[in-house]
């Protein structure tokens, strides 16, 4: 059974193994320590390195046992597999799915859908997933077959050498390139938000304009760390907020001159148009690469089609 808790004001800037000693004083400092290293304790539903300094109300979560199981269902859920080894797959996440069960959710994930497909998943923790995509952003993920690979994957993600590309559709237009480094952390007015502060984490997001439709964007956009809604908030916060994001751009901010049966159509755009579209890492116990790349979706295409169409520049 996992449990969660907060980070309260006297555990401030304190290290994360050094905060969860003091949370879960019911297991040794060695256990956590490990159980950081392996994937079992998370900082806000992210991996994150021992050393990872925590803030107020940062959500801790210990997994002491591989609880699959037990406690995750295997489902008939749909999504593709786009890539299989004897180590990892790589999985093609469809739109309006949720990574794994967690709070209010016990069913209906890609991890009940990956425990029908592989029922050998349940030996690992999460079901051998390694890393989260939000529950309406599409595209790449990488799930570990074995614990060899996993705990390897991980390694590389806490080092950052995973490199992961994104796609984006944004209101407002980018000229060139933009690298945004600005920490990021929880919005203390909603929990649910995160927000660009100088006490958040550091979070750096590296931008370029693939084409521009009038006063509407196409972006590639890399992420050098995996914060909780990074791109979203980073974008946001440089007033190119993603078309649909209904977290982020509650004001629903519209271009100037856009025609009526434009605006119609992106403000009922149901998610937000952003889509995982690359991921690059290198082979365990090799020195080769391995680039893999998803297809825009039908809805994200559709969004170009229109958006070119109506083209107001």
């Amino acid at each position: 059974m996992s449990t969660t808790k907060k980070v309260s004001k006297d555990l401030i800037n304190l290290r994360l193994d050094k905060a969860t000693s003091v949370l879960f004083e019911e297991f040794s400092r060695t256990k956590l320590k490990e159980w950081i290293l392996s994937g079992n304790i998370l900082l806000n539903g992210e991996i994150a390195s021992p050393r990872e300094k925590v803030s107020l109300d940062d959500e801790i979560e210990v997994n002491p046992i591989n609880e699959v199981s037990t406690e995750w269902c295997p489902e008939n859920i749909d999504f593709s597999v786009l890539h299989e080894t004897n180590d990892f797959l790589i999985v093609d996440k469809p739109i309006n799915l949720v990574i794994h069960p967690g709070a209010g959710i016990s069913s209906g994930t890609l991890a009940n859908g990956l425990l029908f497909k592989f029922p050998k998943l349940e030996e690992l923790p999460r079901a051998g997933i390694v890393h989260r995509l939000d529950k309406d952003t599409s595209g790449l993920l990488v799930v570990a077959k074995n614990e060899k690979f996993r705990l390897y994957f991980i390694d590389l993600l806490q080092s950052r050498k995973v490199k992961k590309n994104y796609r984006a559709l944004v209101i407002g237009t980018l000229r060139g390139n933009l690298e945004i480094n600005i920490p990021i952390g929880r919005d203390k007015n909603n929990r649910t938000k995160m927000t660009c502060r100088e006490d958040g984490k550091e979070a750096i997001t590296h931008v370029k304009s693939i084409d521009s439709y009038g006063g509407y964007s196409l972006l590639d956009v890399e992420i050098e760390t995996g914060r909780t809604h990074q791109i979203r908030t980073h974008l946001a916060h440089k007033k190119l907020p993603i078309i649909g994001d209904k977290t982020y751009n509650t004001r629903k901010i519209i271009a100037k001159d856009t025609p009526d049966e434009l605006k119609d159509f992106i403000r009922s755009f149901p998610r937000q148009a952003l889509h995982a579209h690359k991921i690059e890492f290198k082979l365990p116990d090799s020195e080769d690469y391995v680039e893999f790349e998803s297809k825009i979706p039908k809805d994200f295409k559709e969004l170009i089609i229109t958006l070119e169409k109506f083209n107001i520049s």
